[in-house]
């Protein structure tokens, strides 16, 4: 009799992939054809095959932060290219290397979300980063130096990417598909943090104020950090003037300098008691 209530009364696949690679060594058994469906990468990667994996691509990150009891989190979006301080020599631009305090802010940012995170056993306001370096790195060490755990979510790009040393291992995941990856990071967010960043930065930053903007996802603190940096990217005033926004939708974002003002704000909106309240407190 089977006890294993992950398997139930009948044979499971894992054991009949373990059988497949026994199988004797003929032309039909050679076959691609024979291959069991969900064992054959070459038909996984058809064209035809693209809804499901995506399907796939949504559930296992999905199924292994429910197993860890991960309810909400803490989003960081920012430059890949912000160097550390103690790395200022990697930076390409004398610009660059003045936004290594972007890294620094990031990073005191999480350790004190994760502080409270570690409260909660780490299921409550855990930091998200896009896993690479910059500004995500900042976020995922400042979870380490606070003694917690941090997601990473990174992306199969064309130019070599790893993930950075300080994302919690069993939470470091990979994407081929960027809108999945996308759902991800805003699943459970209580609070998103934009640091400088460039396209990819900025693309998730319109892409949540416009889900917030339009009620696709309930209202949370989204902190930009950098207010001269941002006002000299975005026009934000030119927008409202032209009519295509609306001035409230001014106030659907908070600028910010500094982890301490970014906590404030994180603290006032959950005493004001509106929606995308950030529990644990």
């Amino acid at each position: 009799m089977n006890n294993d209530p992950r398997k139930g009364p009948f044979r499971h696949a894992d054991q009949d992939l373990a059988s497949a690679r026994h199988v004797p060594d003929t032309p039909q058994a050679r076959s691609a054809a024979y291959r069991l469906a969900f064992a054959d990468p070459d038909f996984l990667l058809r064209d035809e095959l693209r809804p499901v994996r995506l399907q796939l691509e949504l559930l296992k990150p999905q199924l292994d932060l429910d197993a860890r009891g991960i309810l909400s989190t803490v989003v960081l979006f920012g430059g890949a290219r912000i160097p550390s301080p103690d790395r200022q020599d990697s930076a390409k631009s004398d610009a660059l290397r003045d936004m290594a305090r972007y890294y620094t802010e990031a990073r005191r940012f999480a350790q004190a979300i994760t502080e409270r995170s570690v409260a909660s056993g780490c299921t409550e306001n855990v930091i998200v980063t896009g896993g690479g370096p910059g500004v995500m790195e900042a976020g995922n060490r400042g979870a380490a130096d606070a003694g917690g755990c941090s997601i990473g979510l990174s992306i199969v790009l064309p130019h070599e990417q790893v993930p950075n040393e300080f994302v919690t291992p069993e939470l470091c995941f990979n994407f081929h598909y960027f809108g999945i990856r996308k759902m991800h990071f805003l699943l459970r967010a209580k609070a998103i943090a934009v640091f400088p960043g460039g396209f990819g930065t900025l693309d998730e930053l319109f892409e949540s104020l416009t889900l917030i903007q339009t009620g696709r996802m309930e209202q949370v603190p989204v902190l930009l950090f950098g207010e001269k940096f941002w006002r000299s990217i975005v026009n934000w005033d030119a927008l409202v003037e032209a009519g295509t926004i609306a001035p409230a939708d001014l106030d659907l974002f908070r600028f910010v300098e500094t982890a301490e003002d970014a906590m404030a704000v994180i603290d006032g909106w959950t005493l004001s008691g509106r929606r995308g309240e950030i529990p644990g407190r």
